[in-house]
């Protein structure tokens, strides 16, 4: 199981995450920050829960990118 959260709030719209996993991230066309797909939003944090361990490797690019380290990847 992959486990990625992004924390959108403090977003900064720099496209490393929707480059780097497009499966998994878009850039809002609304605020131009990022939106991690197949989510529901929790008190701020965007949760992906996946069976699919290819999930793993783009996200943690796209996590290790970010600038701002609001993406957390986990795998259990």
């Amino acid at each position: 199981m992959v486990i990625v959260t992004l924390q959108r709030d403090k977003c900064i719209g720099c496209n490393y995450c929707a480059e780097f996993a497009p499966e998994f991230f878009r850039m809002s066309k609304k605020d131009g920050k990022s939106v991690l797909l197949k989510t529901i939003d929790k008190k701020g944090f965007y949760t992906l829960k996946t069976p699919n361990p290819e999930a793993y490797e783009p996200c943690d690019k796209a996590a290790k990118a970010c600038p701002v380290k609001i993406i957390s990847v986990k795998m259990i």
